[in-house]
């Protein structure tokens, strides 16, 4: 547990590869790899000492790489940062892929390792042998062109900025305008963006057609039917099958897609208009203005810290000390990356939070939700291995989407009016609604793509089309739109960097909400809950830290019904 008068924390230090070093080139690294490749192992002790040594090596080089990513991200028109960035991934990572492999081996083979009996061991053991299956060394190219791929999009998305009333501004801080009572500004802004985006969809095309070719070969090289097989083997899948992703699917296209259509329905009539069109969709649906919880990156984190200190004050000194360290960049400016991030920093503990706030609620989220992140790296950054603090993304999410929801009993530090607040409260609760089946479209769309990768870009976005129809309204008007909606897609960045990372948004908002149920039942006891899930890293299967949250890692027809009922519930009061 931090301190609570800790204002800063220092590094953990570094007994292997001593305090002076600093990488250069990868010879710098290789006597490192070699002692722990060649390194004769006596006992359960000198195997487990070989674990530690190996984890302050991978701790160090994680840190490097995350701070060249990091400052990529804050500026994406640096050529300097750009090559900082290109050199780990193209002249540090294929070596480390190769090494990693055979240290791998190296650990499963020894006869110790039944020995070691301490709590996280079998979960990273378990996760060795199956990187151990998956590993070909043809795949290594492959991969390193893939990652620099990948970039590319950050790069695209980051030079988009459009013109409104004579300013050039980013789409985010555009997109703020789509929160106007005033329908012609909230159309020009939504067309002026969508425009923007349409510029580059041939580019993006060409993107994900490269990227897919790419991924799909990965995945046949290591035997794999296709990249989707591959990618549950690699993430570490263990705990469900693309079949329990189909039932997700099928359960939110009954149990919350009529709540869409309610939804629209309603807010089609309070806005007193012949068609909802997309331009529609953020408008407070009474004609109030945009809610302004914060005016500066400042202000929005001296907010969210006092909010979390509320909750509980060793909430808030976590993003204190962050805060004391500039761990975070947080507004929007033109050559930003798009989207937000918590970053974990492996030797310092903690970690860095990216987001692209203008002055909007939805923002003030990010924050709640990326310093959930970050109370998760802080209360696993002395668990032993570095691996013990890889938590899978049904749990890292888990710990963000939770604190959205536990620290709503606080939100008057944004507001200063109960109706604000609960116009805050009820829009929030509203877009978890609309998360469900933009994860299930999401998901889907990528189950496709990759059950079909010889696909044509004309196939991709008829295929895009048809399954975003079954997760949405059956309301919206997208007559004269429809080259735009089939695009809509090219805005989630996950496709692009992270491909797969998505349906544990949805499997996590269903524990998050269930979290929150928790503690609205019982504070005390849903808050311990919460944390002790949270403090466990992965040192157990998703299933034991679903537990220890005191919460049912399900995402079946019947328990999203029961969850979804909860949410009206808490609407239906907030409403009165």
């Amino acid at each position: 547990m931090i301190n609570q008068e800790t204002t800063t924390l220092a590094r953990s230090e570094r007994v292997f590869i001593g305090e002076e070093f600093d990488l250069k080139k990868w010879d710098d690294l290789q006597p490192f790899y070699d002692n722990l490749k060649d390194r004769v192992i006596n006992s359960a002790s000198d195997l487990r000492q070989w674990f530690l040594d190996r984890s302050e090596l991978e701790s160090y080089l994680s840190e490097n790489f995350a701070w060249r990513y990091i400052r990529q991200t804050c500026d994406t028109a640096n050529a300097g940062l750009i090559n900082a960035l290109q050199f780990f991934i193209t002249e540090i990572q294929p070596k480390l892929a190769e090494y990693g492999n055979e240290l791998d081996k190296k650990a499963v083979e020894s006869p110790y390792l039944n020995d070691l009996t301490d709590q996280g061991f079998a979960v990273t053991i378990r996760g060795m042998k199956k990187a151990i299956e998956l590993f070909r060394e043809e795949n290594i190219p492959l991969q390193t062109e893939m990652q620099t791929e990948e970039r590319r999009y950050g790069a695209i998305a980051g030079a988009m900025t459009v013109t409104l009333d004579g300013e050039e501004m980013t789409l985010q801080k555009a997109s703020d305008r789509l929160q106007s009572s005033d329908r012609s500004v909230r159309e020009e802004a939504w067309r002026t963006i969508a425009e923007r985006r349409f510029q580059d969809h041939e580019v993006l095309d060409e993107l994900l057609n490269k990227l897919v070719t790419l991924r799909d070969q990965v995945g046949k090289n290591a035997g794999f039917a296709n990249y989707r097989d591959y990618m549950f083997a690699a993430m570490g899948r263990f705990d469900y099958t693309p079949q329990d992703c189909f039932n997700f699917h099928d359960s939110v296209k009954e149990a919350v897609v009529p709540l869409l259509n309610d939804m629209a329905t309603s807010r089609k009539k309070a806005l007193n208009v012949e068609q909802l069109r997309p331009w529609d969709t953020k408008v407070d649906p009474k004609g109030l203005p945009p809610l302004k919880p914060f005016a500066s990156g400042e202000e929005l984190l001296d907010k969210t810290i006092r909010c979390f200190s509320r909750l509980d004050p060793f909430l808030g000194n976590c993003l204190q000390i962050m805060k004391n360290m500039k761990h975070l960049d947080l507004e929007s400016r033109k050559g930003k990356a798009p989207g937000g991030y918590n970053y974990p920093l492996e030797e310092i503990g903690v970690p860095f939070i990216f987001m692209n706030a203008t002055s909007n609620l939805r923002d003030m989220v990010t924050l709640l939700h990326e310093g959930g992140h970050a109370v998760h790296s802080l209360v696993t950054r002395d668990l032993a291995l570095n691996s013990f603090k890889h938590t899978p993304s049904e749990v890292a999410e888990l710990a963000s989407m939770s604190m959205e929801l536990i620290t709503m009993d606080f939100w008057d530090e944004f507001f200063d009016n109960d109706a604000d607040l609960r116009r805050a409260k009820i829009q929030h609760l509203e877009s978890i609604i609309e998360t469900l089946p933009w994860v299930g479209t999401v998901d889907k769309f990528q189950h496709w793509m990759y059950e079909n990768p010889e696909h044509t870009a004309e196939e991709r976005t008829h295929a895009w089309v048809e399954i975003y129809n079954q997760f949405t309204d059956k309301v919206m008007d997208w007559s004269g739109l429809e080259n735009l909606q089939k695009y809509l897609w090219q805005r989630q960045l996950h496709i692009y960097e992270v491909p797969f990372y998505y349906i544990e948004y949805g499997i996590a908002q269903l524990g998050a909400i269930g979290v929150w149920k928790n503690y609205r039942e019982n504070p005390e006891k849903g808050l311990k809950g919460y944390l002790d899930a949270l403090k466990m890293g992965y040192t157990a299967p998703i299933t034991e830290i679903y537990q220890a949250a005191n919460i049912p890692f399900d995402f079946s027809k019947n328990y999203i019904t029961e969850l979804m009922q909860f949410v009206q519930s808490e609407l239906e009061r907030l409403k009165i």
